[in-house]
């Protein structure tokens, strides 16, 4: 059972929630949104940059890799230092500009207009899950948690064993345009769209509670499921572009 109060965004861990000392100021909805959307300004800014490097004929060849690697690195330093997260949370946004500059500056190059189409996509289904949670058209029960943990859980796992496997140059069926590939990848947009709805209600359960210093790291959690839901989409629109 303490599985289901758990969000599929490691983030949203009871770890980051431990400390509740009576502060002045708490940690406020509003305020993880304001946050949430200053670092989406500073990471989108970053990849347009990334962008016209690529378009100027600069190797962007490892931009992608070293953003990926300095995420993965800033991650686990916030995971043990939550009090750094008004910085580190920024350098993260940074970081991940970066890795998803190189990312999409190759698929821009044959299809220019969807890495637009794809951030596109990605507002309005964040905020299409945000109006849904918000009118209770859908309410998170301890059955709608199993799930979506669950699934997020095997499709990580799933992403995990391609990852390993690559290393003895064996391509996993995810990576490529087959209708197993596919229907994987509308799974994994489903869930990561879906994993919205946990992260907003553990973030109602301690709005005006929390100190006010956690608000990055809800910042942190939203910022990490919008990225994996827009590189999901990102995916799956190219693979359909390919295929038909």
């Amino acid at each position: 059972m303490r599985l289901l109060n758990n969000t599929s965004n490691p983030i949203f861990s009871n770890y980051f929630w431990n400390d509740r000392k009576t502060a002045n100021a708490k940690m406020t909805v509003s305020g993880i949104l304001i946050k949430t959307f200053l670092m989406l300004t500073i990471t989108t800014t970053i990849v347009v940059g990334v962008w016209k490097l690529h378009t100027s004929g600069t190797n962007i060849k490892w931009f992608g890799t070293g953003g990926m690697i300095a995420a993965i690195v800033i991650s686990i330093v916030l995971s043990v230092r939550q009090h750094w997260a008004h910085f580190l949370v920024p350098l993260y946004a940074v970081a991940k500009g970066f890795f998803l500059g190189g990312f999409t500056a190759f698929v821009k190059v044959h299809y220019p207009e969807m890495p637009y189409q794809a951030i596109g996509v990605t507002i309005i289904t964040f905020f299409t899950i945000l109006f849904l949670y918000q009118t209770r058209i859908i309410v998170v029960t301890k059955k709608v948690r199993s799930v979506i943990i669950t699934v997020c859980s095997a499709i990580f796992l799933v992403y995990l064993i391609s990852w390993i496997l690559s290393f003895f140059g064996i391509r996993s069926f995810i990576w490529g345009t087959s209708w197993i590939a596919i229907g994987f990848n509308i799974v994994a947009v489903t869930f990561a769209a879906l994993s919205f709805l946990l992260d907003f209600d553990f973030i109602e359960r301690y709005k005006n509670k929390a100190p006010k210093y956690k608000e990055w790291l809800a910042c942190y959690g939203l910022l990490v499921t919008i990225i994996w839901l827009y590189v999901e989409i990102l995916r799956l629109m190219k693979k359909l572009a390919i295929r038909f």
